[in-house]
């Protein structure tokens, strides 16, 4: 009778520890968008993830599991000495169960180690680097973008037939900068082609002579671009400038955004090859998103806001059906289900946090081509998503085990 009663009472334990994690902490869910909304990154993430968190959060009227949804952002200002304080300061003070977005890697690695000690979910739309969902990966991480890798394998296997054998960086001098040059590197040299050197430029620079004359200088029929939002654009522009694509060379864009090519135009942008996460045309979902989107900001979303999006939408899908904010339990439930919305069509998250879905090799439309306002490219490849991301097994996450 003892021993009955002991197993009684161990099983009525095990069942109100369930009760105990099933529920929601602090009687809300809280959201904290941090990203760069004053510099190179603004247009790509800024307000306009915050006002795509915000459409997500819409979709469930403000509530999830019983509890009020609230969001709070910040700027980090690509630095992670201040990310990680906010963070921390988020967390702390004000009981923030996800962090979502974080362009800029150097800063999403330090947030990823607070959250991950202090167990909160973090949904990377923004911060590129593999290394993420590589040897840093955390049982408390999503990275549901893209990364350094996809976008390596679809501009490295691409480009060599469509743009030539010979290439020269010009990369952004930060750990995503670094990440796409070594691993676009290795897929170009796997296909065959010469990568003739590198240099590097500080995060968000205005003056990129001195880069594009050594480009010039090195002869290689492809300038490759490893580095994204102001800096993208304001190296095209000053390489138009320098004749650089008039002497024969070309400029291979490895990650632009809609505002990068309204900024610069259809006639200086047209015929630029670039890798995208998103489709805005893939069908009637990626399409009304992409309108209502434009209703609220008067600009097409980045894949980065759509991504911000789609993962906030299955992290609440995830709290709702599980009746639980706490991390474990959620990405748990975010791993089981499959992602169907207008960010991706059969994505899934694997353990090491990569959300596997299908990539875009893109080119950018004629003036001629275009349909109206913010119609500035078109798909040239569908890459499925196995193809595109790193197998699990070669990452060296420690989860994949």
């Amino acid at each position: 009778m003892t021993r009955i009663l002991l197993a009684v009472g161990a099983c009525a334990l095990v069942a109100l520890a369930g009760a105990a994690r099933a529920e929601i902490s602090d009687d809300r869910v809280k959201i904290a968008v941090l990203n760069d909304m004053t510099g190179p990154y603004a247009d790509p993430t800024g307000l306009g993830s915050v006002e795509a968190v915000r459409m997500a959060v819409a979709e469930f009227g403000g509530v999830v599991g019983g509890k009020p949804i609230e969001i709070v952002f910040a700027d980090h200002q690509n630095k992670p000495d201040v990310g990680a304080a906010l963070v921390n300061a988020w967390i702390d003070s004000q009981q923030v169960d996800v962090v979502v977005d974080v362009p800029t890697s150097s800063v999403a690695l330090a947030v990823q180690e607070i959250t991950r000690r202090k167990n909160r979910v973090f949904l990377i739309s923004g911060g590129g680097a593999a290394q993420l969902t590589g040897t840093s990966c955390s049982p408390t991480t999503a990275q549901w973008t893209y990364d350094t890798y996809a976008l390596a394998q679809g501009m490295g296997t691409a480009g060599v037939k469509a743009l030539g054998g010979s290439w020269y960086f010009l990369t952004v001098d930060y750990a995503f900068g670094h990440a796409l040059e070594k691993d676009l590197t290795a897929v170009l040299k796997d296909n065959g082609a010469t990568v003739l050197g590198a240099v590097r430029h500080p995060l968000n620079s205005a003056d990129f002579s001195s880069y594009i004359l050594q480009a010039q200088a090195s002869k290689a029929k492809v300038v490759a671009l490893a580095n994204a939002g102001g800096d993208t654009t304001n190296a095209i522009k000053q390489a138009q400038e320098f004749g650089l694509t008039q002497s024969g060379q070309t400029l291979a864009s490895l990650l632009m955004f809609p505002t990068d090519i309204h900024s610069l135009g259809l006639a200086a942008a047209q015929g630029l090859v670039m890798m995208d996460g998103w489709d805005p045309n893939r069908d009637d979902d990626s399409r009304a998103f992409a309108a209502a989107f434009r209703t609220k900001t008067g600009r097409m979303p980045s894949m980065l806001q759509t991504g911000s999006y789609s993962a906030v939408r299955h992290y609440l899908k995830a709290v709702q059906a599980t009746g639980s904010d706490e991390a474990g339990t959620v990405m748990a439930q975010m791993r089981d289900t499959p992602v169907n919305d207008a960010f991706a069509k059969g994505g899934r998250l694997r353990v090491d946090g990569r959300m596997v879905h299908d990539m875009y090799l893109m080119q950018v439309k004629t003036p001629a081509e275009s349909t109206g306002p913010w119609d500035y490219s078109k798909v040239l490849k569908t890459i499925p998503g196995d193809q595109a991301f790193r197998p699990l097994d070669k990452g060296g996450c420690p989860l994949a085990n």
